[in-house]
């Protein structure tokens, strides 16, 4: 059975997210997908999963069919918009891309009781908005000034939306026409304040320090992804000890899409063995 809802809202201040449940199982995995993304990214790629598992999609607040309202998308608002979904189903393995890694990770800090295991797949991971400023200004990633200047990130979010939308699946071919289609799904607000206060500003390390004693982190990653670099990744898994890094050669950002076999055989691996570690004595 698959449910698509919207779950109510008590208040308009407080809006609550998009989501679809479909599948079955004792354990609960949750996708969270990157910036632009949203429920399609994961749905059609998550078949052999849903045999075993409940699986949980989630459009993040101010992208897809969630909520957009005029506000900061702050970390905080993010993790808060999330624990609303989260809260009543229990223990879960959160499953997040890109924007949506560095989001489960935040949420996973501030809500180590509702997570059993974290997967972050394509975590970007600057440590500071001047080092991400440097990387996408000099680094391989084209039109990297776009993405660092806000008037001109906005400008390009109502362009793309507004004049390109209806084409764009046309010009992007290497990305499933779904995923390119939900790619306008969201405001020049949510978009651009969720790069900044996110991913350019949040630093990631800060949570997984508070995750060491307590979960499990798997990164996925891909070898070529120039929008999250490597490097920066690979340091992270060498300097927490609760962090396990797979590198997925000759793949770029959405190794999901180009391998989404792999990826779920990794995560329904990762996920059972937060399940036998369940069951032991002191588990």
């Amino acid at each position: 059975m698959v449910q698509d809802l919207i779950l109510p809202s008590r208040r308009d201040r407080d809006p609550e997210l998009f989501v679809k449940i479909f599948g079955s199982g004792v354990r609960t995995l949750v996708f969270v997908a990157g910036l632009g993304g949203t429920t399609r990214y994961w749905e059609t790629r998550v078949t052999e999963l849903a045999q075993e598992h409940r699986i949980v999609l989630v459009d993040l607040l101010g992208f897809g069919r969630s909520p957009k309202p005029w506000v900061k998308y702050s970390v905080e608002r993010h993790v808060d918009a999330l624990r609303r979904v989260l809260a009543p189903l229990g223990p879960v393995t959160l499953v997040g891309h890109s924007l949506g890694a560095l989001i489960a990770a935040a949420y996973a800090a501030r809500h180590t009781e509702t997570v059993e295991r974290l997967v972050l797949i394509s975590l970007p991971h600057f440590g500071s908005q001047d080092a991400a400023y440097t990387y996408m200004r000099q680094g391989p990633v084209k039109g990297g000034l776009i993405y660092t200047n806000v008037l001109l990130t906005m400008l390009a979010c109502i362009i793309t939306r507004r004049l390109l939308g209806r084409i764009l699946p046309y010009l992007i071919r290497d990305i499933p026409r779904e995923v390119v289609e939900d790619l306008v799904k969201h405001t020049w607000r949510s978009s651009t304040s969720s790069l900044w206060d996110v991913v350019y500003r949040h630093d990631v390390a800060d949570d997984l320090r508070i995750l060491e004693p307590v979960h499990n982190v798997l990164c996925i990653h891909g070898s070529d992804d120039i929008m999250a670099p490597l490097a920066p990744v690979r340091a992270l898994a060498e300097a927490f000890s609760n962090v396990q890094l797979c590198v997925l050669e000759g793949l770029d950002h959405h190794p999901f899409l180009r391998e989404p076999e792999r990826c779920c055989e990794l995560i329904a691996s990762f996920a059972e063995q937060a399940a036998r570690e369940a069951m032991l004595p002191n588990g």
